[in-house]
């Protein structure tokens, strides 16, 4: 009878270990992105709505690149599928699209 391999037994708590960062950095880029697209200006006058705006952006857009950075890590990219980054990314993408729009 033959055992598994040293590698794929430590692939599933490493995969455990790495989910965590990678889903709390969506997390706070999903609640940052949430609340750029939610806050709205009472007029062209009202700068703290959008500072608020721009902070929010920036927020998501670091998250999204911190998760980024994590996963081009290549022991991480050897563990996890390219699909745990992607709603980090895509969040990014939303975020700098409501920058530039309304910013």
């Amino acid at each position: 009878m033959t055992s598994p391999s040293q590698v794929d037994d430590d692939r599933g708590c490493l995969r455990l270990v790495l989910a965590v960062p990678l889903t709390l950095l969506t997390l706070i880029a999903a609640y940052f992105c949430w609340t750029a697209l939610t806050i709205s200006p009472s007029g062209s006058w009202d700068d703290d709505a959008y500072a608020g705006i721009v902070l929010s952006c920036v927020v998501t857009i670091a998250a999204a690149m911190v998760a980024a950075a994590l996963w081009l890590v290549p022991s991480v990219r050897r563990t996890m599928p390219w699909w745990w980054i992607l709603p980090a990314l895509l969040l990014g993408v939303v975020a700098g699209a409501r920058w530039l729009v309304g910013g």
